[in-house]
């Protein structure tokens, strides 16, 4: 097992942690928390009782993700900053707000992840790549929104093979259907939805994660006709519009917002 000692978290709002509240209600969590803590816990194991004056006494990690970003701008603001802090773990996670746009060109995303990651790759960090959950069985345009997640997922797979990335296959796990493991506007995963994938990270990277992070709950019986387009109204008022209204008026739900933890320091909880 690799010995890492620090560890960087790139991407948007499924990076940032979105819907996970921290437990002091203080701003997100999320799944690269999770990781971190238990990356912390690893190192502090395994140095425990060391004196060699080249060794790292803590654990570090940054998570430079913010909600909303698409691909181009990750590239651009993250990237750069994630190389100069040259950690030794890396994850990439971007593209999935693009497949939600119009102006999505799958050619040129498609070049440019693979540029990002040969780049990343080129520091000697080990990096780790996801193939995305299916968010499109609760949300509206499934037959223009699916075929352009299968088309991301099959390049992630395929980048992460050519340049010996660590791919994280979510697509391929089925509890990802259930409804609760997303939050209340069906596009953010819900807490147990983020514990999930960190078990799911943690696996390929060989650790143990909590078996409660894989636990879920039971599915919800399904509603009746009148009862699921109730709900469905209540969605499009809450977070359909909102989100719609900004892509008209060219904002973002990150506009405003910076890094959460943007420095490469030692693990805190």
């Amino acid at each position: 097992m690799n010995g890492w000692r620090s560890y960087v978290a790139i991407g948007d709002s499924f990076t940032e942690g979105l819907d996970d509240p921290r437990p002091d209600g203080l701003g997100y969590r999320g799944w690269a928390d999770l990781v971190a803590g238990r990356l912390a816990a690893e190192h502090r194991a395994t140095t425990r009782g060391r004196s060699r004056a080249d060794e790292e006494p803590h654990f570090r990690y940054a998570n430079l993700a913010v909600r909303g970003r698409l691909f181009d701008p990750i590239v651009a603001e993250q990237v750069p900053l994630a190389m100069t802090m040259r950690p030794a773990l890396v994850s990439f996670a971007a593209g999935g707000n693009d497949v939600l746009r119009r102006s999505f060109d799958p050619d040129a995303l498609v070049r440019r992840f693979d540029d990002t990651i040969a780049a990343l790759r080129g520091t000697g960090a080990d990096v780790l790549l996801f193939r995305f959950a299916d968010v499109t069985t609760q949300l509206p345009g499934k037959r223009l929104i699916l075929p352009r997640v299968r088309l991301l997922n099959q390049a992630v797979g395929e980048v992460a093979a050519r340049h010996g990335a660590r791919l994280v296959d979510l697509w391929r796990d089925a509890e990802f259907h259930n409804p609760l493991l997303w939050s209340d506007d069906r596009l953010h995963l819900s807490s147990y939805g983020h514990r999930r994938v960190a078990a799911h990270v943690l696996a390929v990277l060989g650790l143990e994660a909590d078996p409660a992070w894989r636990e879920s709950p039971a599915r919800p019986l399904p509603r009746s006709w009148p009862a699921a387009r109730a709900a469905d109204a209540r969605w499009a008022r809450q977070h359909l519009a909102p989100w719609v209204k900004r892509r008209m008026t060219g904002k973002s739900s990150g506009d405003a917002l910076t890094p959460k933890r943007p420095t490469l320091a030692p693990f805190t909880e």
